[in-house]
């Protein structure tokens, strides 16, 4: 469950002696110089390699391997001697060579957000206070949360104390790097001098690039926890649907069907000590909502023709990533069995899913491909998109294919035609 406030909210503070050598004649303290300088200089030496080791290997890169600074080629500078080509500072993301895939991916990475479009990451913001990104449905834009750390003062047991703040806002920038970041949601509460902040996380926005769908407690944090919230952008009005929750779990991972008449989203659980999430699906034009899932899954994306999700499943051997029946929240095929895959995104093409892997403590993207015709795939070949290259793991990456790159019928749709539930209404 993604509801860790107090990550976001941080407060203010109110030799044995018997095997020891003989002294040797003259210093019987052993206090004097030694007769050779060759032992101590050996030892430095030494301990300044295992040094070199450690951050090496701290940094997700392999020591003494051919190239810029000791790591290999960095982006954009060559490659290693036909390997992966290598970061050569902690921010460069590491692509693996020979990467083919339509489109374009946004991600956020050690605060900052890159788009990549196959073997060219590219790194749309700097200042490390950057996550959770998503399109605009045109792909003109890429909207993400922007932090800011402050101080600020609010009344606590009938008087006023002073916090240190994380305020995040919703922004957005243009996806090829031109213009200024925009703001568009502050999570900002001001009341006089007194300054205080509410949760603004996962921003989505709708297809017809009209409604923002989020997670918040705003706009006032006492009396609400972190749900499901709706933003105009036209009217910059807020509203929040009346829907069900486990105090103060609340919602996650809101997603916007592709025809934008239902959005799904996770309603937070827990079964004793282990996170219970379902998967809930809201209908736009009745406002009413209902549960797709049992407990277990999470972070629901849509296939490009709605009839299916690729989701994460979790359990207590990890986490993976299976699809269901859109319609009834039937699990039709597991496509990972590692426990270490979540956040899936579907290829707009619709022939693979993306997610993120973590190995060891190193979060990377891969993508599996799907083979044969919906429902009844097969997991294909799994290719890494990145490699060592420390994504956010709690940034769910995002996928773009202009129109005039996808196929003519997508391969999910058995059948083609529109999702068997209703028009397409949009907010």
């Amino acid at each position: 469950a993604d509801r860790a406030r107090s990550a976001d909210r941080a407060r203010g503070r109110r030799v044995t002696r018997s095997n020891a050598p003989r002294p040797r004649v003259g210093d019987p303290y052993g206090v004097g110089p030694v007769g050779s300088w060759i032992a101590p200089i050996l030892s430095i030496v030494g301990l300044l390699i295992i040094a070199l080791i450690t951050l090496s290997l701290l940094d997700g890169k392999a020591p003494f391997v051919g190239g810029a600074n000791g790591g290999g080629a960095g982006v954009g500078s060559g490659s290693n001697g036909g390997g992966a080509t290598r970061t050569a500072t902690p921010p460069d993301v590491v692509l693996v060579p020979d990467i083919t895939f339509p489109g374009s991916f946004v991600y956020a990475k050690a605060g900052n957000i890159w788009v990549q479009t196959g073997k060219n990451p590219r790194q749309l913001t700097s200042g490390s206070h950057d996550s959770m990104p998503s399109w605009s449905p045109d792909g003109t834009y890429v909207y993400f949360v922007r932090t800011i750390d402050e101080v600020g003062i609010w009344p606590s047991q009938g008087r006023d104390s002073r916090y240190d703040m994380t305020i995040p806002s919703v922004v957005r920038v243009k996806a090829d790097g031109s213009g200024k970041v925009e703001p568009v949601l502050s999570g900002r509460i001001s009341k006089g001098a007194k300054t205080w902040f509410s949760w603004i996380r996962q921003p989505v926005v709708a297809p017809n690039g009209t409604t923002l769908a989020l997670v918040s407690d705003g706009p006032d944090p006492a009396k609400s926890d972190v749900v499901l919230q709706f933003y105009d952008l036209a009217t910059k009005k807020r509203s929040v649907p009346d829907l069900s929750e486990n105090p103060p779990l609340g919602h996650q991972d809101p997603v916007w069907r592709p025809d934008g008449q239902f959005l799904l989203y996770a309603r937070n659980g827990r079964e004793g000590a282990r996170g219970a999430p379902i998967i809930f699906r809201w209908d736009v034009r009745s406002g009413r909502s209902a549960a797709l899932t049992g407990p277990g899954y999470l972070e629901p994306a849509f296939s490009p023709d709605g009839r299916y999700l690729a989701a994460t499943r979790t359990s207590s051997f990890g986490n993976d990533i299976v699809i269901l029946d859109a319609s009834r929240g039937r699990e039709l095929l597991r496509v990972t069995n590692d426990g270490s895959s979540w956040a899936p995104v579907w290829s707009p093409t619709g022939d693979s899913i993306a997610f993120l892997h973590i190995e060891g403590q190193i979060v990377d993207l891969q993508r599996v491909m799907l083979d044969g015709t919906a429902p009844n795939w097969t997991v294909g070949k799994t290719v890494a998109l990145t490699e060592l290259s420390g994504l956010d793991g709690g940034s769910r990456p995002g996928w773009f294919v202009p129109a005039n790159e996808l196929p003519a019928q997508i391969p999910t749709s058995s059948g083609g035609g529109a999702p068997s539930d209703g028009g397409s209404a949009a907010p």
